[in-house]
Parts: C-alpha cells; structure tokens; sequence
C-alpha cells in the first residue's frame, strides 16, 4: 500500500508556486494578487481563510481578506466583488463558502469576474471545464487530479466511483475524470446499495461528510481511495468518510485524513492564482 501524500506534495507545489510568482516579478514587473471574502464567524471557514492568506504570504501572491459580518446584506457583498472586478491589482477573487442563508450564493458566485474566479465556481468556467476546454478547475478536484498524475496513476479505462454529488467536489470531479477517458459513476447519499458500485470500482473518490461511510467490505482488493472527507469525532480527531485502518490494508493507494487532499487544496488555488496573473499579463 502506498499512502498519498498529500502534505509533501502541497508543499512542492506551493514552491513551484513561489518559483512562477518571482518569475513574474522579475520578468512582467506583476505580483499576483488575491483577494479573500469571509461572512460571518464560521470558525471552520475562518481557518481555512487564514491558511489561504498565510499561503499567499509565503508564496509572495499579494493578499487581501474581507472580514465582514454575518449581518451583511447581499447588495453590500455584490458591491464588495464589483469592487474586487475592477481592482487591477487583484487576480483572483475568492468568497469563502457557505455564506450565511440570506444571501444567495449563486448570486454571489456569478458576480465574480469569470477570469478572477480561481475558485472555479462561476458557471462560465464550470461550463467550460465540463467541455475540456482551459478553464479554472475547483482546487479540490484539481488538486486530485493533481495527485494521480503525481504518483503515475493512469485513469484511462478505469472505473471509478464517486461518492458525493456537490458542486465544490462531486460534480466537478465526475467531469474532470471523464475528460481523462475514465468510466465514471456518481452517488450520493440516497444511492441503493452503494457497496455495489464501490465493488464495481478501480478508484473510490468520497466526498460525503460521513465518518465509515467506507468499509472494508466495500473495497477491492488493490482498490485506490481517495478520501476527500473531514469530519470531527467528539475527542476532537479528525477522520475521513472512509475506516482507513480496515481499508488500507486492501487498498493499493489511500490518503490519509488529515495530511491528503486537504492540503492540495490550498496549493492548486495558488496555482489558479497565478494562472489568472499571466492571462492577466496576455490581455495587456
């Protein structure tokens, strides 16, 4: 069993990152630039936003966070991301999910300049990744599919069953191992006899946010699994949506939660980032 290491991975990217960022500085007078919108006092989120500010630092990508109350209205966040739009020294602009319920977050989404959506949500880029055409990729899916191409895992012909059906992680994911001429299946949460699929399975991507969804028996012998779920039990550890100890002693590949996709994460939104400088650069 080889164990996917995510963590080391995200770090040889964010370097790869840091490389391309002084490239640009040195070659294109440009500094990336990214711009994060937290609503609300969602503790998880707050993390997450602070990790993506601390990576840009690190990284040299020029930063900016939002904090704004969960009391803000949905006109005051639009006229936030107009303002982000037509702010030159931004690349990327990135609203930090879920906002609280009173604002639309499709709304919000599609006010996002297309070519400063790094987080790849905008139906412009999600339509275009659906299509195999260059587009910004959602860092999560992108992240994985980053992971595979890293440890020489070939998807062309495999059957591969994703469990979760989101916009962030399920869907997107389906499309990008579809255009890599993989066979695909997608369940979610009321899908029938779900260990029948999985038994059908080369690779199990899961998605779900439920802690052994799984289990041992639901994985062939040889079976690749990538755990995308974090979830906290009440000791405070934190655990995927698939019983690693059972599972890795069948699996050819697994990631481990945490120190997995979780890092990609943030790794592949600096690479969309300074993806969106140089097209910003192109356009000059």
């Amino acid at each position: 069993m080889t164990l996917l290491d995510g963590k080391s991975l995200s770090n040889k990217i964010k370097e790869e990152v840091r490389v391309e960022v002084e490239e640009l500085k040195q070659e294109k007078n440009i500094t990336p630039g990214l711009a994060v919108v937290l609503v609300g006092d969602d503790a998880a989120s707050a993390t997450y936003v602070n990790s993506k500010h601390k990576a840009c630092e690190t990284a040299g990508i020029y930063s900016e966070v939002h904090k704004k109350p969960s009391s803000t209205t949905q006109e005051e966040l639009l006229e936030l991301i107009e303002q982000m739009n037509n702010d030159p020294k931004l690349d990327g602009i990135l609203v930090q999910l879920p906002v609280p319920k009173h604002i639309d977050t499709t709304t919000v989404l599609e006010a996002i300049n297309p070519l400063k959506d790094v987080d790849g949500f905008h139906p412009y880029n999600v339509g275009r990744m659906v299509s195999n055409l260059d587009a910004f990729l959602p860092a999560t899916p992108f992240g994985v599919m980053r992971m595979f191409e890293e440890y020489n895992i070939d998807l062309v012909g495999k059957n591969v069953c994703v469990i979760g059906s989101s916009d962030i992680v399920g869907k997107p994911m389906a499309s990008l191992l579809i255009n890599a001429k993989a066979t695909v299946e997608v369940c979610n949460s009321k899908t029938k006899d779900l260990k029948a699929h999985t038994l059908r399975a080369d690779i199990i991507i899961v998605a779900a946010g439920r802690v052994n969804l799984v289990t041992e028996d639901m994985v062939n012998e040889g079976a690749i699994i990538i755990d995308v779920g974090i979830n906290r039990l009440e000791t405070g550890k934190l655990v995927g949506d698939v019983d690693f100890e059972a599972c890795k002693e069948k699996c050819s590949f697994i990631t481990p939660v945490p120190g997995g996709v979780g890092p990609m994460t943030i790794g592949m939104l600096l690479k969309n980032t300074v993806k969106a400088a140089k097209l910003r650069e192109k356009r000059k």
